[in-house]
């Protein structure tokens, strides 16, 4: 239907959560369509779509803060998307900034999104072989 009315930009990113992102344009508005689960929304509205908005707007760019850390959770990570998993930001003891996974990463667990401060972003990384 997206098609008859208007133009779809792009329909699925190499991103995790919201791979099913799309972006599009009508006649006289554009449309970010978020994935049905509710992490993955909140997420691809986050890192896309409030991004965008503030570009479409003319308005200052968000400052967002970038660290490097130590994580002392482990995390999985599946080849081939850019991955961004809820984490809480810390310091430990010995003053140092660290960050902890808030446990599971499923797209439909609203607890790890309750829990965290930060997003722990992992790169795309190609698969080998």
């Amino acid at each position: 239907m997206l098609d008859d009315l208007g133009e779809i930009g792009f329909w699925k990113i190499a991103m995790k959560p919201g791979k099913p992102f799309a972006f599009g344009k009508l006649t006289n508005s554009v449309f970010f369509g978020l994935p049905g689960n509710p992490v993955s929304a909140l997420v691809t509205f986050h890192q896309l779509a409030i991004v965008a908005l503030t570009k479409m707007q003319n308005g200052k760019a968000l400052s967002r803060t970038q660290l490097q850390v130590k994580c002392v959770s482990d995390l999985k990570k599946s080849p081939g998307r850019l991955d961004f998993q809820r984490g809480v930001l810390s310091i430990n003891d010995q003053g140092e900034n660290v960050v902890n996974s808030t446990g599971s990463q499923g797209s439909g667990i609203l607890s790890s999104l309750a829990q965290a401060n930060c997003f722990i972003v992992l790169p795309n990384r190609k698969r080998k072989g």
